[in-house]
């Protein structure tokens, strides 16, 4: 979100699921589609299906490359350099948008300074991408009429993810891919409300509607908005706590409570062992979920939320669109929708709150957040409407930046490559990178305890090479142990071509052979977002 927002003003999804079907190039990057957004990958095989080109760039043979026009297999953690070589070649052929540079867009100079730096040559000695494929790549996104970017954690987990973002809003800027229909720049959000929780202020250095805390008029806002009978509303003038500072101050004593909603830090943070040490430090802990995780199984306190299908609300997807969520049966036991939770807490620290219900949130919501204005729940039906949606009467936005940018001009920021954080060594010579499994979700909250799902993957495994395979004796299916400097986990050994002889996969889903045990801790310097996608390892026979 910081990058497109640096760049564009906002942080979301330009444009909607459905316009993919009809864009004449779609360029995906650190997204494995089927598997983490198979609804999404649909539109991306019926775009092909209507004579589109898919371009898929990936460190892993994941199984869109099957369905791609063209696969480019990169080296990890070089996605910025592949970015600049592709616009090399771009300027270099004079296929950039010039009219649209001019009236849209500053900072042009001092990144294409950087950009010239980057011919084909050189960026394929630092990927591993031959120059043809640069050149082709090039190409076909600069002379399609409706190009469209879409990208996932593969670029973000990076300790230049916000750089990685802004290459690829560069790369769009460059060339006019963006402010029309079937373009534009296409994050694919982790889980299916992440975007409302963003939209909500569940950011560090945002209240709802991105509206910043170290502004004065706007925490002068919401103080008045939140004022209630016998409070004097103070808030805080200070930026808050990423999950890792959270946890750091956990660790070194300078925090001593954490409240844990619908979250399972245990599980899916890095340096799983650090993470264990921080939260035992807690003086008191509290978690809020439909099982009891392994986070929740330290808690001192835990408070039985509920599911997608035992309460009523809204999500608000990766495209932006707010859709209505009704409960189908009641809630299971003690269970309660969150709001009734947080309300009840509330209320017993002494701050009134008296929702009757979530529509009655919503109306506080459309009051406070610009871009929800014109949203009621009885407006909902059907399939939702897409913020922004400034009034009753506005049907919704299918596509952001159309006549400008929500910032006024697009900027162009210069990216310099940088490597990863952790790089092989002798004592860990391969890559580890990580992601997720077709059948199970996430820390497996949910999937692991369906029986169904359990049953076609009930254990953890590692990719390994054939190669590799070979070298340390291994055969399909045998144990594999994967040390880094932050621990150690053993797993079956998945044979496969997917992976290149020097890199492993592993998942994070299975508490028996976690990932994140291994992964860096390493955060980018901006939003502080770990360094999931890449670190060194050592690998053997178990």
């Amino acid at each position: 979100m910081a990058g497109l927002a640096a760049t564009f003003g906002s942080g979301a999804m330009t444009n909607s699921i459905d316009e993919l079907t009809d864009a004449d190039v779609i360029f995906v990057i650190g997204s494995n589609t089927p598997t983490a957004h198979p609804l999404v990958a649909t539109r991306l095989f019926r775009a092909r299906a209507k004579g589109g080109r898919v371009i898929v760039v990936d460190p892993r043979g994941i199984s869109l490359r099957k369905q791609a026009d063209l696969y480019v297999q990169h080296k990890l953690g070089t996605d910025a350099a592949l970015i600049n070589g592709i616009m090399y070649v771009i300027l270099k052929e004079g296929w950039e948008n010039k009219a649209f540079i001019e009236s849209r867009t500053e900072g042009f100079d001092a990144f294409r300074a950087v950009v010239d730096q980057y011919p084909p040559e050189r960026v394929s000695q630092i990927t591993g991408v031959s120059e043809q494929d640069i050149r082709t790549m090039a190409e076909w996104y600069a002379k399609a009429e409706k190009a469209s970017i879409v990208y996932c954690m593969g670029i973000t987990q990076h300790t230049t993810g916000v750089d990685n973002v802004k290459s690829l809003a560069n790369l769009s800027m460059l060339t006019g891919q963006i402010g029309r229909e079937s373009t534009g720049v296409n994050p694919l959000r982790g889980q299916n409300n992440v975007q409302g929780a963003c939209d909500m202020g569940g950011l560090p250095n945002v209240y709802p509607g991105y509206q910043p805390v170290l502004n004065e008029a706007v925490r002068e806002k919401f103080g008045a908005a939140w004022k209630a009978e016998g409070w004097e509303v103070s808030l805080d003038q200070g930026v808050g706590l990423t999950i890792p500072d959270m946890l750091h101050a956990l660790d070194h004593g300078e925090m001593r409570a954490l409240y844990v909603v619908g979250e399972n830090p245990v599980m899916s943070d890095p340096d799983q062992h650090h993470v264990e040490q921080a939260l035992a430090k807690a003086e008191l802990l509290v978690v809020q979920d439909i099982f009891l995780t392994e986070t929740a199984r330290m808690a001192h306190v835990v408070l039985p939320g509920c599911s997608y299908a035992e309460k009523d609300g809204t999500f608000s997807n990766t495209e932006r669109r707010v859709q209505r969520v009704r409960a189908a049966v009641k809630p299971v036991g003690q269970s309660r929708p969150d709001w009734e939770i947080i309300q009840d807490l509330s209320n017993r620290f002494g701050y009134p709150m008296h929702f009757e219900s979530p529509a009655r949130i919503m109306e506080e919501i459309t009051q406070v957040t610009p871009q929800y204005a014109g949203i009621r729940f009885d407006r909902l039906e059907g399939e939702g409407i897409a913020w922004p949606c400034p009034t009753l009467d506005h049907p919704g936005t299918r596509f952001l930046h159309k006549d400008k940018f929500v910032k006024g001009l697009g900027t162009f920021f210069p990216i310099e490559f940088k490597p990863p954080a952790e790089t092989p060594d002798p004592e860990y010579p391969m890559w580890l990178t990580t992601g997720r499994a077709h059948v199970h979700y996430h820390t497996g909250t949910m999937t692991r305890n369906s029986p169904t799902l359990h049953a076609q993957m009930p254990d953890g495994y590692v990719e390994l090479n054939p190669a590799k395979a070979r070298e340390i004796g291994v055969e399909p299916g045998g144990s594999v142990r994967l040390s880094t400097r932050r621990g150690s986990i053993t797993a079956a050994a998945m044979v496969t071509e997917r992976v290149p002889a020097d890199t492993v996969f592993v998942t994070f889903h299975f508490i028996e052979a976690n990932g994140n045990v291994l992964t860096n801790t390493a955060l980018d310097p901006i939003v502080k977002i770990p360094e999931f996608k890449v670190c060194a390892v050592r690998v053997e026979a178990a």
